[in-house]
């Protein structure tokens, strides 16, 4: 299985962006409106210039509550991970795992695509597993 089957499954094909001078604020109303965990920092819409979670938000507010007010870009991942539609899920799992991450963004020719989260990668991997039992089940109770 590949990221652009996960992506074709997944209901809804937007990406969630914010511009890198918005406000943290906006950002949690962003966050709070589409009930997403991380959004894609990008000045156009289609580069990636970064991500940002909530994770990300959490961490400054224990500094300070006037980050509420910074901009984004202070407080969002510049060194972003992304991955082609054409990897398998089984590697990007295994990024995930390895780097602690828990949003990808997927990008064609520097272009933003979609995004994978953990979650994602999750249900394709018991979605694969059932269908395999499935499989073996009927290959043993054949007639």
């Amino acid at each position: 299985m590949r990221i652009s089957d996960v992506l074709t499954s997944k209901p809804g094909h937007q990406v969630i962006t914010i511009g890198p001078d918005a406000t943290v604020r906006e950002l949690l109303g962003l966050l709070a409106e589409h009930n997403v965990g991380a959004v894609v920092v990008s000045a156009d819409g289609e580069a990636v210039d970064g991500i940002v979670s909530e994770r990300d938000i959490v961490r400054r507010l224990a500094e300070s509550d006037a980050v509420l007010d910074g901009a984004v870009s202070v407080i969002m991942t510049s060194d972003v991970h992304t991955c082609a539609p054409d990897v398998p899920v089984d590697d990007l799992r295994a990024l995930m795992t390895e780097r602690r991450i828990r949003h990808v963004p997927v990008v064609t020719d520097g272009k933003l695509v979609g995004i994978i989260s953990i979650g994602d990668v999750v249900k394709s991997s018991i979605g694969q597993l059932e269908f395999e039992r499935d499989q073996l089940d009927s290959y043993l109770h054949q007639t």
